[in-house]
């Protein structure tokens, strides 16, 4: 079966790491021989991420650039490449080099039977305790506070994207993976996790553990809670508690 699918890679300043980044794409398209697309979402880079990218669409037709004039989130980035993209699915891989395409890509299949393919690490030590401490925690936090058993929450997630299109996202920053996978699970959506392997960062440190960054994930952490238990109808499941299912009731 030939699957079509939109990659998105947010960039903010990763002009030493997207090259790689996306050419681990580009042979993750070869090995799992499928029609894809690649759209960079340069935030607000004031390296040269920008002419990294424009040298790369010259080679490479099936990747476009989208450029914002100032730094707007990764949540903001991706939701843009979303509303870009041409593809049946949708999956963000980061443009600084941490995540293996290939390593989510390859459960393309699964799609067939799920609405969204949930990825966690089982190689965590490449990351440093503190950001393993933290992710235990976030991982209880939300669990607990939403009634999921997620495993991960902010990996390199796979959507159909007619999923995305009935959902609305309120998070710019790095909660916006967390807030989609709530809305969507609540609504019935059907899921799969499966063990992916991650990388080290080849340059620069993450954003992510940043004090500023903390505390819109706070923010917008709170501001979900008071969504979905103010607006329980707006989360209603689907009838057919899923894409795949309402597929195969029209199949039958």
């Amino acid at each position: 079966m030939s699957y079509k699918i939109s990659v998105i890679v947010p960039a903010l300043n990763e002009e030493n790491n997207i090259n790689t980044a996306i050419g681990s794409i580009i042979e993750s398209f070869n090995k799992i021989k499928c029609s894809g697309e690649i759209i960079v979402v340069n935030d607000g880079s004031t390296d040269n991420t920008k002419s990294v990218v424009t040298t790369l669409i010259d080679t490479y037709p099936f990747i476009s650039l989208i450029n914002h004039d100032f730094p707007k989130g990764i949540g903001a980035s991706f939701w843009r490449g979303v509303k870009e993209s041409h593809g049946e699915y949708v999956v963000l891989i980061s443009g600084d080099g941490e995540n293996d395409c290939y390593e989510i890509l390859r459960y393309l299949p699964i799609m067939d039977h799920v609405d969204i393919v949930i990825p966690f690490w089982y190689n965590t030590m490449v990351r440093s305790w503190r950001r393993r401490y933290l992710s235990k925690l976030y991982k209880g936090i939300i669990n607990l506070s939403f009634g999921l058993l997620l495993n991960y929450m902010n990996g390199t997630v796979m959507y159909r994207k007619c999923v995305l299109e009935g959902l609305t996202l309120k998070s710019n920053g790095f909660f916006y993976q967390t807030e989609l996978l709530i809305k969507a699970i609540r609504k019935g959506y059907l899921y799969a996790e499966v063990p992916c392997k991650l990388k080290s960062r080849m340059d620069g440190q993450s954003k992510a553990l940043t004090i500023n960054s903390l505390l819109k994930v706070m923010s917008a952490y709170l501001s979900t809670i008071y969504f979905v238990y103010a607006h329980q109808k707006d989360l209603e499941p689907l009838k057919t508690h899923s894409v795949t299912a309402s597929r195969r009731e029209e199949i039958l």
